[in-house]
């Protein structure tokens, strides 16, 4: 058994040694299950939507309210859902891309393997409930959990894990919507932003591989059924401008509105986390019962608006009611994708267009449904800023070019209105508020996950403000600071004393021993830091000041001095987090194999490796080992397993004096140079 574990073990590394074969190989895996659970999903969506779909008929049986039993609806699956995610998997609520996103960013591309099946059931619960939300975001998650998963079992670098994450993302759009060239497009300008041919091959092998199974299995279907349409007359372009740019608008209060609801439910209803979903239910329940159309992903209303067939009136509701339900669903705490309601307001919005240019134009206009049409990947390209992949989505479904030239331009005002209003996405802004922005990159961002209490020195000197002025003169020129702080009994801060005055008023040392006291020579200071702020923000007011370190209060008001904090620890605080950013995080899952992992670059010419101490290094300190010296590297910190840690694995930035143990994991900061030749000669 154990030969047979080798002989497995030695295939598999020399499959990985051929990147290119090895990565479509784990992609067609991808795709395959991506597939399957993308089934999976649509019918246990069904089956919990038949049961729930019992409810009113059983009030009416009961006590003659059917009523009651639309609203209870998804009352009921919130109070299921709330509990399941809250428990066993946050990362489950809301839409979920945002969440895969991040994972690529900040994690390397790792995702838990729960996410998986508890994003499964809490989706289909919320859906098949009545929960205004659409399966496709679930789908996503799902397939990129999926991706994760695999690529953890095989302990693969993050470089490929988050390829693997997008060809899960990608398997699961395409699944969903018969669409593998969109599927692929989404994963690329979405999850990973990167059209590199290394990352799309395997993309578009997940994808493909996805749809051949969803065909397969439900048949080649569209998703819609839309009729053929055109452009009738070019002067249709100007309606269609129109078009783009009401989605564009509405897509930007689309974001607002559940940016909104996030916050009312996070942070003023002060409710246990795991009812507010049933809370969100009711909100639903209630919309639902006089537009039942907007319950679940809608597609019946979107056939009807495709079609022509609902009225004005009921078009310029339903965009409205789907707005605050979808919002109220998600930001409550269920589980859904944005997909599905945006094609939906997109078709609604698009029918009201369309029917107010049959009005005014009924002889040089194409039918309601064609704006329709148009509207649904105006509305996703504008909320998700994903304009390719809008444009080929609709081209997939319809499988006619006649209507590409309305397609683009609308798409593409709707787009550009939207970023000019709003510069984030709706998964970009969410991403925001977790402190993670994309425009700024990867420096502001790890600035912002650290806090001046993290870090701040508890230790420190300082001046009694009634210190005679010959002892200040002492106790500064003796001191390493820059500048100390005065203080009274309790600690408050009155101001401060720097080196300058006291080398400029050493002279006269003597003459103003008996008659001044530190309190008489203390400036007043104003540049200071609370702990609660960012290190970022104290970057800042080290660059508005002069000094090399600054004062840490407990509050403006009381000014009672809690810490100091050097310049020189921002750049430490910084580089722990890139420690666990690069380490912690993202190699986390290597733990198991920690011989020799990829360089992670981290600016030009330097990299980040971890790598298994020899074990001469063992019981030996840093110092005596001057790895700077023998090798051009730093030690950033030290990975140590242990089997009696709950945690598995002790991660801590050293002290020269530690010693090393066997099985310790260094993560080094060198050249890139640096750290190949440590790779062939460790």
């Amino acid at each position: 058994m154990v030969f047979i574990r080798r002989v497995l073990s030695a295939g598999l590394q020399g499959l990985i040694a051929r990147e290119r074969v090895f990565t479509l190989a784990v992609a067609f895996v991808i795709g395959l299950v991506s597939g399957l659970t993308a089934v999976a999903l649509r019918i246990m969506i069904e089956s919990i939507h038949h049961w729930f779909g019992l409810l009113p008929g059983l009030m009416e049986y009961l006590g003659g309210l059917p009523w009651m039993g639309i609203v209870l609806a998804p009352a009921l699956g919130g109070l299921i859902v709330g509990p399941l995610i809250v428990h066993f998997a946050p990362e489950a609520k809301g839409h979920g891309v945002p969440e895969v996103m991040a994972a690529v960013i900040r994690k390397g591309g790792f995702i838990r393997p729960r996410v998986a099946w508890i994003k499964a059931v809490a989706s289909a619960i919320t859906i098949g409930s009545g929960g205004s939300v659409g399966r496709e975001g679930p789908i996503i998650q799902i397939g990129s959990s999926i991706g994760s998963t695999i690529g953890h079992m095989l302990n693969l670098p993050p470089r490929l894990m988050r390829t693997f994450v997008a060809c899960g993302a990608a398997g699961g759009i395409a699944a969903a919507f018969n669409a593998p060239i969109a599927g692929s497009l989404f994963a690329v300008e979405i999850i990973l932003g990167d059209f590199g041919f290394i990352q799309l091959a395997p993309i578009v092998t997940s994808a493909v591989i996805a749809t051949v199974v969803s065909r397969g299995l439900e048949g080649d279907f569209a998703a819609f059924g839309v009729p053929h349409y055109s452009m009738v007359n070019p002067l249709e372009l100007v309606p269609y401008v129109g078009l783009g740019l009401l989605c564009g608008i509405a897509a930007v209060l689309f974001i607002q509105l559940l940016d909104f609801m996030e916050d009312l439910f996070d942070k003023r209803l002060r409710l246990p986390e795991w009812l507010k979903p049933m809370l969100g239910g009711l909100g639903v329940g209630s919309i639902g019962l006089f537009l039942p159309q907007v319950f679940g992903v809608g597609y019946e209303a979107i056939d009807g608006a495709l079609h022509g067939s609902l009225p004005l009136a009921l078009l310029g509701l339903l965009v409205l009611a789907k707005l605050a339900a979808t919002s109220i669903t998600l930001a409550s705490g269920g589980s859904g994708g944005i997909f599905a309601p945006s094609l939906f307001m997109g078709a609604m919005l698009g029918g009201v267009v369309g029917k107010i240019a049959n009005w005014l134009y009924p002889w040089d206009t194409a039918g309601s449904g064609a704006y329709s049409l148009v509207g649904m990947a105006a509305m996703v390209g504008a909320a998700t800023h994903a304009p390719i992949t809008a444009i080929v989505i609709i081209f997939e479904l319809t499988n006619d070019y006649k209507i590409i030239l309305p397609l683009m331009i609308s798409t593409t005002i709707a787009v550009l209105t939207a970023n000019a209003i709003k510069k984030e996405s709706i998964y970009t802004h969410k991403l925001k508020r977790k402190g993670i922005n994309l425009e700024q990159g990867q420096d502001t961002n790890l600035l912002k996950r650290v806090k001046v209490e993290d870090i701040m020195l508890s230790n420190f000197d300082s001046i009694p403000q009634d210190l005679p002025f010959s002892f200040v003169i002492e106790q500064m020129l003796q001191s390493p600071r820059s500048h100390l702080p005065v203080v009274d009994e309790n600690m408050k801060m009155l101001g401060g004393v720097d080196r300058e005055l006291a080398t400029r008023m050493l002279n006269e040392k003597n003459l103003l021993a008996d008659l001044v006291i530190a309190y008489d020579v203390a400036g007043r200071e104003e540049t200071f830091l609370l702990p609660g702020d960012t290190l970022d923000k104290a970057l800042l007011r080290f660059n508005e000041s002069r000094h090399r370190e600054l004062y840490v209060l407990e509050s403006g008001e009381s000014r009672r001095l809690v810490g100091m904090l050097r310049k020189s620890d921002i750049m430490d605080g910084y580089q722990r987090e890139l420690v666990k950013l690069s380490s912690g995080d993202s190699f986390a899952y290597n733990i198991n194999n920690p011989h020799r992992l990829e360089t992670v670059k981290v600016m030009d010419g330097y990299g980040i490796m971890e790598v298994e101490a020899p074990h001469g290094f063992s019981g030996q300190m840093l110092r005596e080992l001057d790895l700077r010296n023998r090798f051009g590297v730093n030690v950033l910190a030290i990975k140590r397993h242990r089997d009696d840690d709950a945690r598995g694995a002790r991660v801590w930035v050293p002290e020269s004096s530690d010693r090393l143990e066997d099985g310790d994991v260094l993560v080094l900061l060198g050249t890139l140079d640096s750290l190949n030749s440590i790779q062939d000669s460790w």
